[in-house]
């Protein structure tokens, strides 16, 4: 999956794909303006087919002008250009382009990230408004303002404050992951470590993320918790080095399957609700599902260490961070804050508007 979505110079992008015909029928002067792009980068997805999927990302400070009123000039990020194709809906790559946007504008550290859309894009306008995105007005040609302003943050739901963190968030928790399953649904996280030559996955392309666990206790997730990813290294070598942190989540849902060999869900229901959103196959969702106890955690993929600075089990051991199986240790907040500057993240900048 993530080697055919790739940053790529505009001079090395054919214009004449048929990808962007649409967009030379809403936009006049699209070729004039694509033409003067020429040394510029755009996130592309393609195929052995062609292209199906762009965005051009820009820094800007320039006011913005609508019908009724005039939006003042400020530092921000523009969604210059975002298409998807209809060839690729169902493999969640709008998700994961507005997932590589808003992770832009967080590190750019800009107050606000803005797009231009027509009413006729619904489906584009429906998914930004779930991430936080609200309407400013029209401009006179008729296209949608949707804006996110870091400085107002709707904590509504992790999707609304993403990639924030809720400053109001008490405790962490922590999920182990096989290396195999890890790499597969975590293509962002930068581990030195992550396996060759895998199978590209629908689940990995996207920003929510489905975790199905069989503990044989009962655990203390809860919706809004942070969890941090435990990759768990099955190969050669200590472990101890080798498993490590390397992301980190918000929970939107949590589901019981089953609890003490009873089906809370039936086997068909528990397959529809997994959807495109993990990595297991049917197969193997059949094998889990005949363990006695059976959870299925939601998350929306916040963040990930940059290479090199994953959290090994012996930094969080010596620190008293691993004291117990993964599925009963609870951080609280200072914890939670060590963990993420042990990986190199400017917390500031992660769980902001703090009071």
């Amino acid at each position: 999956m993530i080697e055919k979505l790739i940053w790529e110079k505009f001079k090395n992008i054919n214009i004449n794909d048929v990808f962007f015909s649409s967009l030379k029928e809403d936009y006049p002067e699209f070729c004039e303006w694509y033409n003067k792009k020429h040394e510029e980068e755009a996130l592309t997805y393609s195929d052995e087919n062609g292209l199906h999927a762009f965005m051009y990302l820009k820094k800007e400070t320039e006011s913005i002008i609508l019908a009724d009123k005039i939006l003042p000039a400020i530092d921000r990020l523009k969604i210059g250009t975002l298409k998807l194709d209809d060839s690729i809906k169902g493999q969640r790559l709008g998700e994961g382009f507005i997932g590589v946007a808003l992770w832009t504008w967080q590190k750019l550290k800009v107050p606000e990230i803005y797009l231009t859309v027509f009413p006729k894009q619904k489906q584009l306008i429906e998914l930004l408004k779930k991430f936080g995105f609200t309407s400013q007005g029209k401009k006179t040609n008729g296209e949608i303002i949707l804006l996110k302003n870091r400085n107002s943050i709707d904590y509504t739901t992790p999707y609304t404050s993403f990639p924030f963190i809720n400053p109001k968030t008490k405790t962490a928790g922590l999920i182990p992951i096989k290396d195999f399953f890890h790499d597969r649904l975590f293509p962002y996280s930068n581990t030195p470590l992550k396996l060759k030559n895998l199978e590209e996955t629908t689940a990995g392309n996207g920003i929510t993320k489905i975790y199905i666990g069989t503990p044989y206790t009962i655990t203390h997730y809860r919706p809004g918790e942070v969890v941090f990813i435990y990759r768990m290294h099955t190969g050669d070598g200590q472990k101890g080095n080798l498993s490590a942190v390397t992301s980190f989540c918000v929970i939107t849902k949590i589901t019981t399957i089953k609890h003490n060999g009873r089906e809370l869900i039936s086997f068909q229901d528990y397959l529809k609700e997994a959807g495109n959103k993990t990595v297991f196959t049917e197969d193997e969702l059949r094998n889990i599902f005949k363990a006695s106890n059976v959870i299925m955690i939601e998350m929306v993929y916040n963040g990930y260490f940059e290479k090199r600075n994953d959290v090994t089990y012996f930094q969080l051991k010596n620190r008293g961070l691993f004291e117990d199986h993964p599925y009963k240790i609870e951080y609280s907040f200072d914890d939670m804050n060590q963990i993420l500057r042990l990986g190199g993240v400017d917390v500031q900048n992660i769980i902001i508007n703090q009071t």
